[in-house]
């Protein structure tokens, strides 16, 4: 009979075998998913990106988009994991899955390690002002050079840098505590645009209901981070097929349809591309 430690030994070994028995092969073709019938996907959990229902359901902007754009390429079903940001791209690498559809941004060190698609989610700069935007502001610039202008920003933030910097004047720039004050300072005509990112001020707007009020987005001459379905980078064939298929998304109208319910901007995600985004972070 075996002793506790022979035992012991022989599960060590059985373990080390299992650790480095190789991986299911990845479906590196488009063929290749279709046959197996389903697209396998990292999600990372995190509302409005992605998320996973009591049920199990898998929703987000980012998989909502992935699944229309591979039901355009015949593959009817997605099988998502959830994993922590840190170890999507090991798990693409190591062919784990077949797709990253989470919100990952587009950043130097990701663009070498993935084939990222174009842009499909983007947190932009953006202006909440009043219903029909009466003022026509698009920049901060155009803040800047109106004389009787108010712009509100937070104090030390992205916004209130990038406001100064196209000119606006420090005593036309006011600094707003919190989002609410903003929203309250607009609605009351004490300045004439607030300006926070795209979710951000999407989510305000949202929640206060006020039909006189719209989001301006994105400002144009500012940032855009953008996300975009990341592949191995031996599949670039995928990634090149489901560009194809995600450019007549958003020509259609029907990426809009997706992504804005979600507090994301269509027009920021078609203002750019990747290999701009890439080449800027």
């Amino acid at each position: 009979m075996p002793t506790r430690q022979e035992r012991t030994m022989k599960k060590a070994v059985i373990a080390a075998l299992m650790l480095a028995a190789p991986l299911p092969a990845l479906a590196d073709t488009l063929d290749d998913l279709k046959e197996q019938g389903y697209v396998r996907i990292a999600i990372g959990n995190e509302p409005p990106y992605t998320a996973v229902a009591s049920d199990g359901k898998v929703s987000g902007a980012a998989p909502d988009v992935a699944r229309a754009v591979f039901a355009a390429l015949g593959i009817a079903d997605l099988e998502a994991s959830i994993a922590e940001y840190g170890a999507m791209i090991p798990s693409l690498q190591a062919g784990r899955v077949d797709a990253i559809t989470a919100g990952l941004f587009m950043k130097p060190e990701r663009c070498d390690a993935v084939a990222y698609s174009e842009p499909i989610l983007c947190d932009a700069e953006a202006l909440l002002v009043p219903a029909g935007n009466p003022k026509g502001f698009q920049s901060y610039a155009d803040i800047a050079n109106d004389p009787e202008a108010t712009m509100g920003a937070p104090g030390g933030g992205t916004e209130e840098k990038l406001a100064l910097d196209a000119g606006v004047p420090r005593d036309r720039l006011i600094v707003v505590p919190d989002p609410q004050s903003g929203l309250k300072m607009i609605q009351d005509g004490r300045i004439d645009a607030y300006s926070l990112p795209v979710l951000s001020l999407n989510d305000l707007l949202a929640k206060s209901g006020d039909t006189g009020l719209e989001v301006f987005a994105p400002v144009q001459g500012a940032p855009v981070y953008c996300d975009g379905a990341a592949f191995n980078k031996n599949d670039t064939a995928l990634r090149d097929a489901f560009d194809v298929e995600l450019a007549k998304l958003k020509e259609s109208g029907e990426f809009a349809r997706i992504v804005e319910p979600y507090g994301f901007s269509a027009a920021a995600a078609m203002s750019t591309t990747r290999d701009q985004l890439c080449a800027a972070q």
